[in-house]
């Protein structure tokens, strides 16, 4: 039954089979079914294959097509049944008619899983694709797990395993898992991560979820220890029940993070047309998520932005945060924005006051708190001597550093010279990362830039090396300073509510 989870009454116990996640995520064997045996070839088979080729994916590969051949040096098999030795996962790629034959073959030889990319099923609304998506789930109960149909698939960098179309997707492990019903957004974030700086343990795009979706998948993650937050991008469930057993168990354990597609009218006709499932009614989604505990955001840059925060800030509140930036109006701005948020931005005692103006210009700045350095060439010793400071005010949990790079620009030019060998932006990261290190406060960097004309790709690329930095030394970085606070406000709801 498909449906929100307000409207769900049902008293019938949910069991969630064996289920050897292991050969899944880590298998050591993959049958790709679906390759072109055609030189050139292209098609969702072919292009994973040769994406987790460039992953570096270090099992065997076994290719099939019907027609036989070779593809990327390997022998291409005939028949599933003819590949030499037992499976641990499948990539189907074919049409939608043969899927469930080739699902069959798959688990007769030994296939704890299969992520089917073909699409065609339920999610066209057709009798026909109906029963074709029955017969999947017949044959995944006679033993056999599935991703899909409809879907991109895993990666699992641990692993080298990919989606579609994901030969470039970083190979380094994180703590962040993904669920998503849209193969779309569980590769755009994917990507993301890479320049935001959001490491990941799994990413499961599961489209129409025949068989595995969110529900039995959260409550695997709830205990997995390589994950230690986990997201989601759902748009109806199967059964609300289960599913709010199910996010309530995970996110007593560890951060659960929700952006709910298909809450409006226009977004539920999208939803059933996309993956056949039901979008439900924004106030039900609200009153159950907050329920569970889990955190609910509202588009996929708010997602990307919390997931940042959550993976790499500690686990507790922060209801007191210094800001610390150029100008009047950002201070201001960041007054106004905390207190909507529910944080406060305390004035520093006296003394401390003193010992940040000694760092700063004068005339125009302010040791206030926020602090206004007033001038954007501040050096990067100077600026962590005003964290040093700012941190021994008990009250503080946090700090945030808006760094106005942009300004470097017309210096740069000024001098005939490249932005970025003017700008002392690893120093910053690093004097950054010494502030941390000997207050044990966190510190969150903002990189605003107002600037991106074709004429300023220089301060685009200054920002993204400044990123890098930074993130090679633990420390989030946000565009703007709204997001910054809101990510930071939706941590304390999570810790905040935990204690409660």
């Amino acid at each position: 039954m498909s449906g929100n989870p307000g409207k769900i009454k049902s008293n019938k116990k949910t069991r969630y089979p064996a289920t050897d996640y292991e050969k899944i995520f880590h298998p050591r064997t993959v049958a790709v079914i679906g390759v072109s045996a055609e030189e050139g070839g292209t098609g969702f088979g072919t292009g994973m294959l040769k994406s987790m080729t460039a992953m570096g994916y270090e099992g065997k590969i076994y290719p099939v097509n019907p027609k036989g051949g070779r593809i990327s040096g390997m022998e291409i098999f005939r028949r599933v049944e003819d590949i030499p030795e037992k499976i641990d996962f499948a990539v189907i790629a074919v049409a939608a008619r043969h899927v469930p034959e080739a699902l069959e073959a798959c688990r007769k030889k030994g296939a704890a899983g299969a992520e089917i990319l073909s699409s065609g099923f339920g999610e066209l609304g057709t009798e026909e694709g109906k029963a074709l998506e029955k017969q999947i789930q017949e044959a995944a109960a006679r033993g056999i797990r599935v991703i899909g149909p409809n879907c991109f698939g895993i990666y699992c960098p641990a692993s080298g395993l990919t989606m579609l179309p994901g030969p470039d997707l970083s190979r380094i492990s994180g703590s962040v898992a993904f669920l998503s019903q849209s193969g779309g957004i569980s590769i755009d974030l994917a990507h993301a991560g890479n320049y935001l700086g959001i490491r990941f343990s799994k990413v499961v795009s599961f489209g129409n979820g025949a068989d595995l979706r969110e529900s039995e998948l959260l409550h695997y993650l709830a205990d997995d220890p390589e994950t230690k937050v986990i997201s989601m991008y759902i748009e109806g469930i199967k059964d609300g029940n289960a599913f709010f057993t199910a996010i309530k168990n995970a996110a007593a354990k560890k951060p659960v993070i929700v952006f709910k597609g298909g809450l409006s009218v226009a977004g539920q006709r999208s939803v059933a047309s996309h993956t056949a499932s039901m979008g439900g009614s924004r106030i039900i989604w609200q009153s159950i998520l907050k329920q569970a505990g889990a955190v609910q955001v509202h588009d996929p840059e708010e997602l990307a932005q919390v997931i940042l925060a959550f993976s790499l800030l500690p686990k507790k509140t922060f209801k007191s945060i210094s800001v610390i930036g150029g100008g009047g109006a950002i201070g201001v701005t960041a007054c106004d924005t905390a207190e909507d948020y529910g944080i406060e931005v305390p004035p520093l005692p006296a003394g401390i006051q003193d010992r940040i103006a000694n760092h700063l210009p004068r005339p125009g700045s302010s040791a206030i708190n926020p602090v206004d350095v007033a001038n954007p060439y501040v050096s990067p010793q100077n600026l962590k001597e005003v964290l040093l400071a700012a941190a021994e005010d008990q009250r503080i949990e946090l700090q945030i550093l808006d760094s106005l790079l942009y300004h470097y620009q017309p210096l740069a030019r000024m001098f005939g010279q490249r932005i970025t060998a003017i700008t002392p932006y690893k120093e910053l990261t690093r004097a950054v990362r010494d502030a941390v290190d000997q207050t044990g406060k966190p510190v969150i960097a903002v990189l605003p830039n107002p600037k991106r004309g074709p004429e300023d790709m220089d301060i685009t690329e200054l920002i993204a090396l400044t990123r890098q930095e930074y993130i090679k030394l633990g420390i989030p970085v946000f565009d703007e300073l709204h997001d910054a606070i809101r990510a930071i406000a939706h941590i304390n709801n999570y810790y905040g509510g935990r204690k409660k």
